[in-house]
């Protein structure tokens, strides 16, 4: 009688439904796992993101302040060079 026992639970262990069960859930585990770690790591490359965005912002911001002072320079120009070579606009 102990024999059958046996070889029943064996055969029980190994019901294909069980096994397939049991791979499921492992599965489930390792892609909880890598969601968990994707997540993790896109919330690393958004804050990267952010930064470079913020560097990327300010030194655009010099930039354009630094055409301004240029455009305002160059406009001024040819009136400097008018003074600079005594010619009088005024009349």
């Amino acid at each position: 009688m102990r024999k059958r026992s046996v070889a029943r639970k064996r055969l029980f262990d190994e019901d294909p439904l069980r096994v397939a069960l049991a791979a499921l859930i492992q599965n489930q585990a390792a892609f909880v796992q890598n969601q968990t770690a994707f997540v993790a790591e896109m919330a690393d490359r958004n804050r990267e993101m952010a930064e470079l965005k913020r560097q990327t912002d300010e030194r655009f911001a010099r930039i354009e302040q630094t055409l301004l002072y240029l455009t305002h320079m160059i406009e001024a120009l040819p009136e400097a060079v008018r003074q600079k070579i005594g010619f009088n606009t005024e009349s």
